[in-house]
């Protein structure tokens, strides 16, 4: 934000078009990201390996830190990383079960 927004409903439809466009590049990284999840799913032994909960925390303490640095905050950041961890998790599982063509 850069301080003189306009408000009212012409300022929250500035938002509302500013947080639609976030929300494509959110997305567009995390097809990104799945694409590594699934190649890690691959290259993983068992079960375990994919779950990694110490793998796990070390990403979350890293991100904490980074919302830290950015002025986000680190409790948000966490909670949409736990999210989007366990479903990449299960996504994963699925992948390690089945091979990358089992999704």
């Amino acid at each position: 934000m850069t301080g003189a927004e306009p408000s009212g409903d012409e300022g929250l439809a500035r938002v509302r078009r500013e947080i639609d466009a976030l929300d494509e590049q959110i997305v567009a990284l995390l097809a990104r990201r799945e694409r590594w999840v699934v190649a890690a799913g691959a290259l993983k032994r068992d079960e375990d390996g994919v779950r990694a909960p110490a793998r796990v925390e070390q990403v979350v303490a890293k991100v904490r830190a980074l919302a830290s640095e950015r002025g986000a905050s680190p409790d948000v950041v966490e909670q949409t990383y736990r999210a989007m961890i366990a479903a990449f998790v299960e996504l994963e599982l699925g992948v390690h079960r089945e091979g990358p063509s089992g999704r």
